[in-house]
Formats: structure tokens, sequence, C-alpha cells
């Protein structure tokens, strides 16, 4: 299983991103060993993911939230089960 994800930083802001573990990859994003925009950004904790059966389906999910606004992102955020 592969997860699409969103990342808010502590600044704020806030990153998308493709994985097969949230747990470890939380984690790693935290300890400054996860993406650079993380590092640059500050730690934060994913507040979104979504699951899919293949990392390209994932990694296209990605791409797509990443074009949108901060506020859709919002929404799909306050939207969520999480």
């Amino acid at each position: 299983m592969y997860y699409f994800y969103i990342f808010h930083c502590n600044d704020d802001t806030l990153y998308c991103g493709s994985t097969n573990n949230t747990v470890n990859r939380e984690i790693r994003h935290n300890a400054g060993r996860g993406a650079r925009y993380t590092r640059i950004h500050g730690g934060g904790k994913i507040v979104y993911t979504e699951s899919y059966p293949t990392l390209a389906e994932a990694m296209r999910r990605e791409a797509q939230v990443k074009k949108w606004s901060r506020v859709k992102k919002k929404s799909l955020i306050k939207n969520s089960p999480m």
C-alpha cells in the first residue's frame, strides 16, 4: 500500500508527498532527513493521507494536489475523517 500525504510544517506551510510508510516518513521529516522543503520549513505533522495500491497512483495524486491553492488543500484536510 502507498500513500499520498499532506504534511503541515511548524511554520504553517503545507508539503505534499508520497510514501509507503507514513509513520516512518513523519519521523524522517521531523529528524531533518526528509525532503529539503521540510528541512527548511521545520518539522511538523502529517495531517492528511489517502491510500493507493501503487506508488504511481499516489504520485499522480501528489502532483495533482500540489497544483492546488492553499485554501483548497486546507479544505481537503478539514473535510477528512482523520
